[in-house]
């Protein structure tokens, strides 16, 4: 009843004078609404129209066959269609590279003149749409471009690089698909689930590899190595004149674990890619992340550099990355068509400016800092100005919230607003290390170092080496799960030099490799993005043995008898912590820890520094 109710309100809303110049007519097999809760659309006509096939073309996308340009269409057709290009094009091949936790295929369309094998030479665009799959602009523009690459004398793109798509990646959370998964986006009117059937983000996973979706990409990217590695997702947020934001770690000059290729990036991609797109009509822009939903003028930030996220994990494993978000409350076909136009020029680029960009990868990799900085966050001041192309506003008191809401008003500013940018800053430093040492029996973590593609030496045989051992200070468990995990911190560790004997089957990690700076994010336990904070080390947070107060009183005054250092020292303590001394099991706990009875390996992370 309660549902029928709120369909019938969004029902009225729809009708209401107010929102009838924004909300587009009923379509079939459509919903009874279209978000018509959202902000007016700012009109649109921009010249990449001219890219839409009419639906008498036989090869016409499900897309663009929607009178609205608001539908995309199912896995199963989508596979359909692709299938039949391969079929029908020599240019085309479809190649599966991983199951989903439901048991769906997960598939990549490549095309190329090249055959079943690339030629080394050219360079590889590999374009990402659907990790979270209610973001599938990418799928949509992908389909138009291949089509048009195999038949619409565009097949010249190929002549001077390769194009690797994954349609959608997501594959078990694009199949729940309803008209209710993203209340902030405009269209396409049925749209998929933003997690896993797991119920997993897989844009969190890029370090960690919990997931098969996750790995299965890994594993495309070691084998094809693309020379740029475009990440298309949709916003959320606020409203502005941008419909295709985009952006990479490292960008106008700011930090980056690639400097060399955010420099190729700032100097030669981002000015071709955004008169590309202009000369079609649309808006380019830099990524947005307001720093205040209530107030859009209080600044922008760069969204922190988190190596969980594509972009942040391609800065610091040498893969150049872009992050698209196109811009929500664009309509589907606007959104569609800028990823059309940018797709197309990214491969045109690459053909042009290619091999620079792999100089600046080769330069990127041979990095070697004896310094990392991690964990970063955001700047308390900010850093410099944006110039930014905003929409009207205004607030109004809501009797639902009952406080000041804002509503968009749908009408380009014609004043560019100046608002404060707040960069980001390290919060750690991490010291490399030569090598790390995992024991045999995290094969599990061994195994996702694997899959990163990382290189490491396994022991045949038992080897005992001298390594730094870390204590983990005083670790804290997270308040709440995080990605199927509860997360873990700690901010200090102490040292322990240690003769330890590794089993058959562990493993040396060495850090002097183009992947080392992942591999010192994984395995420092401070590291936000390491296995550690992850939770996937809570054995080490567990005491075994204890000892009974009638045993430790009798001993610990026997030590304080035997050592007056120590006696003075619990008195020093006693003297300066009242909490402590009025809590007589800490006071005994104290001295246990001063005995060989205590666990040696309580807190003691098992991957040993070999420095």
């Amino acid at each position: 009843m309660r549902s029928s109710l709120i369909l019938a309100a969004l029902a009225a809303l729809a009708s209401s004078p107010a929102m009838s110049q924004s909300v587009p007519p009923v379509l079939p097999n459509a919903a009874p609404w279209d978000q018509p809760f959202l902000p007016p659309v700012p009109a649109w006509d921009g010249a990449s129209r001219a890219l839409l096939r009419d639906a008498s073309d036989p090869w016409v996308t499900a897309f663009e066959a929607d009178p609205a340009h608001d539908f995309s269409p199912t896995y199963a057709d989508t596979r359909a269609w692709f299938d039949r290009l391969d079929a029908a094009s020599d240019l085309i091949r479809i190649e599966q590279f991983g199951v989903s936790p439901e048991g769906r295929p997960i598939y990549a369309v490549i095309a190329s003149k090249d055959g079943a094998s690339f030629d080394p030479s050219k360079p590889v665009l590999l374009a990402q749409a659907g990790i979270h799959p209610g973001e599938i602009d990418g799928k949509d523009a992908g389909m138009m471009l291949l089509r048009d690459i195999a038949f619409n004398g565009k097949s010249d793109l190929l002549d001077r690089a390769n194009l690797i798509l994954i349609p959608i990646l997501s594959v078990d959370g694009h199949e729940r698909a309803s008209a209710y998964s993203r209340p902030n986006q405009r269209g396409p009117r049925i749209q998929g689930w933003r997690n896993t059937a797991t119920n997993q983000n897989l844009n969190r996973d890029y370090l960690k590899l919990d997931q098969p979706e996750m790995r299965a990409v890994r594993g495309l990217i070691l084998k094809y190595r693309p020379d740029l590695y475009v990440d298309i997702h949709v916003t959320d947020g606020m409203d502005y004149q941008y419909d295709v934001t985009w952006g990479y770690n490292g960008e106008n000059g700011i930090y980056s674990r690639s400097p060399d290729t955010a420099a190729w990036l700032d100097s030669v991609f981002k000015p071709a890619m955004n008169a590309a797109l202009e000369a079609q009509g649309h808006i380019p822009g830099e990524l947005v992340f307001g720093v205040d939903d209530n107030n859009p003028r209080a600044g922008l930030s760069d969204g922190g550099l988190g190596e969980r996220f594509s972009n942040g994990w391609g800065s610091a494993a040498h893969v150049p990355t872009i992050l698209i978000e196109n811009h929500s409350l664009k309509p589907h076909e606007q959104r569609v068509l800028g990823t059309y136009v940018f797709l197309e020029q990214a491969l045109r680029t690459l053909a042009t400016q290619g091999r620079d960009l792999r100089a600046a990868i080769t330069a990127d990799s041979a990095l070697r800092p004896a310094e990392i900085p991690a964990n970063f966050e955001q700047d308390e001041q900010p850093s410099t100005t944006r110039a930014f192309k905003g929409i009207r506003y205004e607030t109004y008191d809501s009797p639902a919230s009952g406080r000041k809401e804002i509503r968009w008003l749908g009408q380009a500013d014609p004043e560019v607003w100046q608002l404060p940018f707040y960069s980001s800053h390290p919060t750690l430093t991490l010291h490399r290390p030569e090598a790390y040492w995992v024991p045999s029996y995290r094969s599990d973590l061994i195994e996702r170092l694997r899959i990163h593609g990382v290189a490491m030496e396994t022991l045949d045989a038992p080897r005992a080496v001298s390594v730094d051992m870390l204590r983990l200070d005083d670790p804290k468990l997270g308040a709440r799960p995080n990605e199927g995990h509860v997360p873990v911190t700690v901010t200090s560790v102490t040292p322990e030099r240690r003769d330890w004997t590794f089993p058959t089957g562990s493993v040396r990690v060495p850090t002097d490799q183009a992947l080392g700076d992942v591999v010192v994010l994984l395995l420092e336990p401070q590291s936000s993005e390491s296995f550690f904070a992850w939770g996937l080390f809570p054995e080490v947070l567990s005491r075994v043995e204890y000892i009974e107060g009638y045993a430790i009183a009798p001993l610990a005054e026997r030590m304080m008898a035997a050592d007056p250092a120590l006696k003075a020292e619990f008195e020093a303590k006693l003297a300066a912590e009242p909490a402590f001394a009025a809590d007589g099991d800490a006071r005994l706990q104290w001295f246990y820890e001063r005995t060989p009875f205590y666990d040696d390996r309580y807190r003691l992370y098992p991957v040993g520094r070999e420095n």
